[in-house]
């Protein structure tokens, strides 16, 4: 059965509703994030807008102070689900690596075989707003990475724009939702700061009616104490992160390269002045996904690799020295062959045809196959020690065992 991408997919990422939002490998700390916005704006509800409904002038204005929060929690909720819920900005895997910047080189062993090796340049310089700038291959997406990308060990994914890897949100920040994870981080600030505004104002409205202290208001609203301590703690952390990334947007930069690259060293190719890059952020429309996760995976046909003229003449070079090393050894054994046949031949001569009274020739055959032999075991011998750059037919032969012929009665 033919899978769907998201089944496929080789990342760390974990997908919902079959791969119509996908999150991060630490998805469980979004339950956390929201617990940690709703629970406060619950108890603020609860314990200190609900008094604070006939406060103010017009009988009913106060129930103001009661639906901003709400509304603004919905918000931030949204904006929450579109940092973590979509894609940020991954960069499709290759199959295999980019065949046009493959470089292909021989290696010299210690015997002098040449073996051809490829090889893949690890950085390559490219252009942007006439600035030079390096991009980096990634082993494990088997491609040069765009400027301003990284692959978050995390997700196991290069991510464009990469921002970093928030585990708040469970979700690499990058170029398709760097938008969305500002926004909530500046609205949640604005939520702190409400709830922390309003349960002092209640405070302020207990010792006013009561004509105490400080301290017997506090003692009479124990929750907006807790509240205030509350957002005061998390304004440190949201307050922090938007001011840090403001200043981030204004000299267009990524977290990424504020704490990688040192001050003299960051590129300012990128950096188009202050409003500009605000409006780089905040006003340009969202890139669309370079991934469509619940299409059908596609098999690749097979591959022809086309080896350059270098590794085919390697090739053909090895191929032609062991062909010629099996001729030198097939020379060889008919070398042997023939010294074997001159041996059978010196036997082929029975002496018991020639004791009719001719004594004379059954002496000259037997000289003669003696001497055969012995020529024959000469050239055994010569041809166990081998000539390798011999051919095979300049092998010498003795004159007379060439030109003798063995005479019958």
């Amino acid at each position: 059965m033919t899978q769907r991408v998201y089944q496929a997919w080789k990342g760390s990422n974990k997908f919902v509703f079959g791969g119509r939002l996908i999150f991060g490998p630490d998805a469980r700390s979004v339950p956390l994030t929201v617990l940690l916005i709703l629970v406060p704006v619950v108890l603020f509800c609860v314990f200190v807008a609900r008094h604070l409904l006939h406060e103010f002038s017009p009988h009913n204005a106060g129930y103001a102070i009661l639906v901003v929060p709400i509304l603004f929690t919905i918000y931030v909720f949204i904006l929450l689900s579109f940092t973590s819920a979509r894609d940020p900005g991954i960069v499709p895997r290759n199959s295999h690596p980019p065949e046009e910047d493959l470089r292909y080189e021989t290696t010299v062993s210690a015997d002098g075989r040449q073996t051809p090796s490829v090889q893949i340049p690890r950085t390559k310089e490219v252009i942007v707003n006439g600035t030079t700038v390096r991009v980096k291959y990634c082993d494990t997406c088997m491609l040069y990475r765009p400027p301003r990308c990284s692959h978050c060990s995390i997700c196991n994914n290069c991510v464009e724009r990469f921002d970093h890897h928030c585990p708040w949100v469970g979700q690499c920040i990058g170029l398709r939702n760097y938008r969305y994870f500002f926004m909530f981080v500046s609205s949640a600030t604005l939520l702190c700061v409400y709830v922390f505004s309003m349960s002092a104002f209640y405070i302020n409205i207990i010792m006013e009616h009561q004509r105490g202290t400080v301290w017997m208001a506090m003692r009479e609203s124990p929750w907006a104490v807790a509240l205030m301590i509350y957002c005061f703690i998390a304004l440190w952390f949201v307050g922090g992160l938007t001011g840090f990334h403001s200043y981030l947007i204004g000299t267009n930069q990524t977290t990424y390269e504020n704490f990688r690259y040192r001050p003299n060293s960051r590129t300012v190719a990128y950096n188009r002045g202050c409003a500009n890059n605000f409006m780089e952020v905040f006003c340009t429309k969202v890139k669309p996904s370079r991934n469509n996760f619940r299409a059908f995976v596609e098999e690749e046909p097979p591959r022809v690799v086309t080896l350059p003229t270098i590794v085919t003449n390697i090739t053909k070079r090895s191929a032609e020295a062991e062909d010629e090393i099996g001729s030198r050894r097939q020379k060889v054994e008919d070398d042997l062959d023939i010294g074997d046949d001159l041996m059978n031949l010196s036997q082929r001569c029975n002496p018991a045809e020639a004791s009719n009274d001719q004594p004379h020739q059954t002496l000259d055959i037997d000289q003669l196959a003696l001497g055969v032999a012995d020529r024959a075991a000469t050239i055994r011998t010569e041809t166990r020690h081998g000539s390798w750059g011999r051919r095979s037919g300049s092998w010498d032969i003795a004159a007379d065992v060439a030109n003798s012929n063995v005479r019958e009665s």
